[in-house]
């Protein structure tokens, strides 16, 4: 049950500095599409009022909106900021550090802004990284590109000297582009921070293509990706369709969750099966997925079959999994598992085959964002900026329920989000592919 100190967001101190943005908000109230520094967003809209007659609407569980405030923490002209991208590509970190850039210094007026090349071995001097100094000028175009212009890597760093780098520096807010292990790391770095009281800011714009972060309505990147592996699907619906027994077999992005498989499924309507790893399925025995996908082969001709990277992971017995640079289990390749088991199942039974295999994670991840992902990548540039310089720390910026919220950190890593087996996606999957409720 989240609690209201789950939701607390820590601050450096009281704002006392006129904001540049002021005479903007002067005129803004409260409405169905605008709140305003003092109002607070529900946590939950889905409480039934019986269960909260006579409770006061400030006893509910609420969330702090985003947003810009009256006052700010940070003197702007003294103010120098540092970004950093963090752990795997995603569409759309160009444009976040774009927007982040353009949002300090056209409508703030900071005036020194740094990158830390290569993630947070960029703190460190042994790597012997240089940082990069950003302005309008440099990054005006740098959403026409995929990938982040600071580069990235995996893996944690010794927070002590994030922190020395951070004080060499002079740098007052740290803004984290990552996922869950980078999140992960930016609290480490405002443990150090506090131990040594300091007064840095770190706020982290949360990333992860598999849309896998709780509490939140979507990732950026995520619509890009899901748009860009429908062509997959249909490449693979061609092949399928254009071959004796053609299957096409397509394995996309998805660790723990299964989003990206399944609205790309829906979006694109061609699969006859998706594998996702909340819903475990068996593979042999009569009503096994390969017995069930021979019959759609034989009475049909062809099938697509969309796999997540995540599924079937207890299916693959050769498999070591150790742990990459950032801790995750290494994954066995459910895609080539399965492309070899289809084959021989089909073999064995006397069904004519063309088995065809498609893995685009490492294209989809690369490409620029899609003008939806774009507008989203600025508007959380925004929100984040507006929460750093009114001295917020240890927060995310997101969207939930189509309000701009900050979320405390230890919140957006608490748990994983995942597609509900029970839920009304999963359901709409099993209605457009035909695919039985269990393969067991």
């Amino acid at each position: 049950m989240i609690g209201h100190e789950d939701l607390t967001v820590r601050t450096l101190g009281p704002c006392r500095i006129d904001s540049p943005l002021a005479d903007r908000l002067a005129a803004r109230e409260t409405t169905q599409h605008s709140v305003v520094e003092d109002d607070r967003i529900l946590f939950d809209d889905t409480i039934s009022m019986a269960g909260v007659r006579g409770v006061p609407v400030e006893q509910l569980p609420s969330l702090e909106p985003g947003g810009p405030r009256q006052r700010i923490y940070f003197d702007p002209a003294k103010t120098r900021v540092g970004i950093v991208t963090c752990g795997g590509l995603c569409p759309g970190l160009n444009d976040v550090i774009r927007g982040l850039v353009l949002e300090l210094c056209r409508h703030y007026g900071v005036r020194r802004i740094v990158g830390f090349r290569n993630g947070y071995r960029g703190f460190i001097p042994h790597y012997g990284e240089d940082v990069v100094d950003l302005s309008p000028e440099v990054v005006q175009h740098i959403d026409d590109e995929g990938g982040t212009i600071l580069g990235t890597s995996r893996g944690m760093q010794d927070p002590e000297e994030i922190v020395d780098a951070l004080e060499r520096l002079a740098i007052n807010i740290l803004f984290v582009i990552g996922g869950d292990g980078s999140i992960r790391g930016a609290m480490e770095v405002v443990r150090v921070i506090g131990e040594r009281g300091l007064k840095i800011a770190v706020v982290g714009v949360p990333k992860t293509i598999d849309n896998d972060i709780p509490y939140i309505d979507q990732s950026f990147g995520f619509q890009t990706a899901m748009s860009e592996a429908t062509k997959s699907i249909h490449a693979a619906s061609v092949e399928a369709r254009s071959a004796p027994g053609g299957v096409g077999l397509v394995k996309l992005m998805g660790r723990h969750s299964g989003f990206i498989a399944c609205y790309s499924t829906l979006a694109k309507d061609d699969a006859d099966y998706v594998l996702i790893p909340e819903v475990p399925f068996a593979l042999h025995g009569e009503r096994g997925f390969l017995e069930h996908l021979r019959r759609r082969v034989e009475d049909r001709g062809h099938a697509v079959v969309v796999v997540a990277e995540g599924a079937g992971q207890e299916h693959i017995e050769e498999h070591e999994p150790g742990r990459d640079a950032s801790g995750n289990v290494r994954l066995g390749d459910i895609g080539r598992l399965l492309r070899r088991l289809i084959t021989e199942h089909l073999d064995d039974a006397k069904v004519e085959n063309n088995v065809r295999y498609f893995d685009p994670s490492y294209a989809i991840r690369s490409v620029p964002a899609n003008p939806y992902d774009s507008a989203y990548c600025l508007r959380l540039a925004h929100a984040a900026v507006h929460a750093a310089m009114a001295g917020r720390t240890e927060v995310i910026v997101a969207r939930r329920r189509r309000r701009f919220v900050h979320i405390p950190m230890a919140l957006a890593v608490s748990r994983r989000n995942h597609v509900d087996p029970l839920g009304d996606l999963w359901m709409s999957v099993l209605e457009a592919t035909g695919q039985p409720v269990r393969f067991e």
